[in-house]
């Protein structure tokens, strides 16, 4: 889906294709003949990871124009040993992320998801609707737990009125944030644990790192207030799923997951039975022709390339150490 008529058009308009080869291994010999005179890689979900025994056979490489987000899986160290120039549509394809978050921050307002679990159950009885708190979207407080490309947007979003929560406050837990600049944005910068005990639904947007493995334990998961929802469109990594099982289980927090760790879970995972637990097939992030904003934006980079002008959207070694 992320090149139709119109993309594959424009990318031969930019750049010398020669003829098409669809590759998913650089170990063939199509493949290692293409790579010897290959200036520009253009790449998305899946490619082969760019190794050094791979840039041994791509001499005349100078960049390498990613059509999706992270690019952890893609590049290694000889990448940057090489100084090769790397782009990705990491800010694309936070967009309908930010999409999604918003919508699940209004629906756990209401609590809907999980009152639309009952009603499966309970087709004659509305009784239920007291058990749940109360059903609102006005006076919440809302933290977002990473001020990321997504978390930003997430925050632009709610600030602007009608497009969300008629929110009292909207915290953010960020190590790596600047306080000014969450201010400037419309919340405040606090201490994670400030803010799970604050937030009456907490929103996930950290990066898959080892620092952030398990971030959200059984510790963190008892920091939050009876009712409170965790959203996690994030990285599976992220929440430690025994614990939220257990958490779950009681019935005191609601959760509603788009990733998972493992994903998906698996059959006899405890969540998927519960009725305060929404989930869904990791679809937060672009998908069908939402993909093409990405496309666009690696488009973008490469006319830029051509022309000798600056990235965009470039990505350093040093970027690793904090991104997905």
């Amino acid at each position: 889906m992320q090149f139709g008529p119109d993309e594959d058009s424009r990318l031969r308009a930019i750049a010398s294709l020669g003829e098409t080869a669809r590759v998913t291994s650089y170990d063939t010999p199509e493949a290692k003949a293409r790579l010897a005179d290959v200036e520009v890689l253009v790449t998305s979900w899946g490619a082969p990871r760019l190794t050094s025994e791979v840039l041994e056979l791509a001499p005349n490489l100078r960049a390498v124009v990613h059509c999706a987000g992270s690019v952890r899986s893609l590049v290694s160290d000889a990448v940057w040993d090489r100084g090769l120039l790397v782009t990705n549509a990491v800010a694309e394809n936070a967009l309908p992320v930010a999409e999604f978050t918003v919508a699940a921050i209004l629906m756990a307002g209401k609590k809907a998801p999980f009152l639309a679990n009952i009603a499966r159950k309970r087709r004659d009885d509305w009784s239920y609707l007291d058990e749940h708190g109360d059903l609102s979207n006005r006076d919440r407080v809302v933290g977002i737990v990473g001020f990321s490309r997504t978390g930003r947007q997430v925050v632009a979003r709610l600030t602007v009125p009608g497009s969300g929560p008629e929110t009292r406050e909207i915290l953010v837990a960020d190590p790596f944030a600047d306080a000014a600049a969450v201010a400037d944005a419309g919340a405040r910068l606090v201490p994670l644990d400030e803010l799970l005990a604050a937030s009456d639904i907490v929103s996930l947007h950290a990066p898959e790192l080892p620092s952030t493995r398990n971030l959200i334990g059984a510790r963190e998961l008892a920091l939050l207030s009876d009712g409170a929802t965790l959203i996690n469109t994030a990285r599976g990594t992220v929440v430690d799923t025994a614990a939220l099982e257990r958490e779950c289980s009681t019935g005191r927090i609601y959760a509603m997951l788009d990733v998972t760790e493992p994903e998906p879970l698996p059959a006899s995972s405890v969540l998927y039975d519960l009725p305060n637990v929404m989930i869904t097939p990791h679809i937060a992030g672009s998908l069908g022709t939402e993909a093409r904003r990405m496309t666009a934006a690696a488009l973008d980079e490469l006319e830029r390339y051509a022309r000798g002008e600056s990235s965009r959207s470039a990505v350093t070694r040093e970027d690793m150490e904090f991104v997905a």
